[in-house]
């Protein structure tokens, strides 16, 4: 028992230090750099770290704040005598990165092949990739210029989790006459107002849990713009048509319909009939999905709990028997090599014998007379 006592310690040990390195959480990615010193042969001195969006964007701080910001990183790089000037910003998740970046695109950027989405115009570059907008500033452009933004992509930290998902309702702009790098994705009013949208706050009640993406699209008249509103459930955007609806000047009026939890809203300059093909294009498909964790990994599965507490036992009952036969068997082995001088010595051996084979010692009467006995 000796012998078994510190093995069941380790193991137990073992265990518990398992299951506190599979509940540890994992650092938040907040509290690690963004950019790293050295890319693609660009090399930087000192990067300079903040919590606050002012120093990102001293314009658009409440913008960066309604997106989920949570900080950034900025960098001056240098390379055979060149200079790159680099803004990283991080968001809460991809869908904040996604929507800052739609909004810091322009309709003249040309599309690059640099993380999940980028644009150009001449020698600056935007780019997302996960929760974080890059923001490049070359001092001169070569051909390597997007390969070593590449680079750069590849070395930022991911997201993970659901945080990683963007958001699904940009998917529901059409593509037919949609002007390109006009979509804008929005969360609040700040971001509402700052894209001039077509409704107000109050009518779009972000309170509600709701969100928005804008699109420009080329008419005959010249240019239409459609917004989706999403809403929690069918009912909720059912009841906003309604105050869209109401809201409405007779000197302006809109276009607009609801499809699931989609309010669609078309204005501009655009005949009724275009609008009514432009609102025609925009329908809801239910696709159900399931973001939270189910626990159901090989890991966490129930059945492999079991199996491997069984494994666990016979572990521990071979090892006790290989442990018994292990004592045994050498004890007997230094017995018969060593009779009499480690195990059995006679000075340590006490027996206790009844003697039930002998005859019993006579009793003293018995040598009495019968008659003095029965008195």
């Amino acid at each position: 028992m000796k012998l078994l006592r510190p093995v069941l310690v380790a193991i137990l040990s073992a265990a518990l230090a398992f299951a506190a390195e599979d509940g540890r959480t994992a650092p938040t990615t907040a509290s690690a750099s963004i950019l790293p010193r050295e890319f693609g042969g660009w090399q930087s001195p000192s990067i300079q770290s903040s919590p606050d969006p002012a120093v990102a964007d001293p314009t658009n701080a409440a913008l960066l704040k309604e997106y989920g910001f949570t900080d950034v990183d900025l960098g001056t790089y240098t390379r055979d005598g060149r200079k790159l000037t680099v803004r990283a910003a991080r968001f809460k998740d991809a869908s904040g990165a996604y929507g800052a970046f739609t909004y810091y695109k322009t309709p003249a950027m040309v599309s690059e092949k640099v993380g999940d989405q980028s644009g150009s115009l001449n020698e600056r570059v935007l780019f997302y990739r996960g929760n974080i907008v890059v923001d490049a500033v070359f001092e001169s452009l070569t051909a390597m210029s997007a390969a070593e933004l590449r680079e750069l992509a590849g070395d930022l930290p991911l997201p993970r989790g659901n945080t990683a998902q963007l958001p699904s309702l940009p998917v529901y702009l059409p593509r037919e006459s949609y002007e390109k790098n006009t979509a804008k994705y929005v969360v609040g009013p700040v971001g509402l107002e700052k894209i001039s949208a077509p409704l107000s706050a109050q009518l779009v009640d972000f309170g509600a849990d709701s969100e928005v993406v804008l699109g420009k699209f080329t008419t005959s008249e010249g240019t239409a713009t459609l917004m989706l509103i999403s809403y929690p459930t069918p009912a909720i955007a059912a009841d906003h048509l309604k105050k869209i609806d109401q809201a409405q000047a007779p000197s302006a009026p809109i276009f607009d319909k609801r499809t699931g939890p989609l309010v669609a809203v078309v204005t501009g300059d655009v005949s009724s009939s275009e609008a009514k093909a432009l609102l025609a294009a925009v329908n809801y498909e239910a696709n159900v999905t399931w973001n939270e964790n189910t626990h159901f990994t090989q890991k966490d599965n129930i059945g492999n709990l079991v199996v491997n507490i069984l494994y666990l036992c016979f572990i521990l009952a071979g090892f006790c028997l290989v442990a018994g036969l292990a004592f045994g068997g050498l004890r007997i082995l230094i017995k018969r090599r060593y009779p009499g001088r480690f195990f059995d010595r006679p000075e340590n051996v006490e027996f206790i014998s009844l003697h039930l084979s002998e005859k019993p010692p006579e009793s003293p009467e018995s040598k009495v007379s019968s008659s003095i006995n029965a008195v």
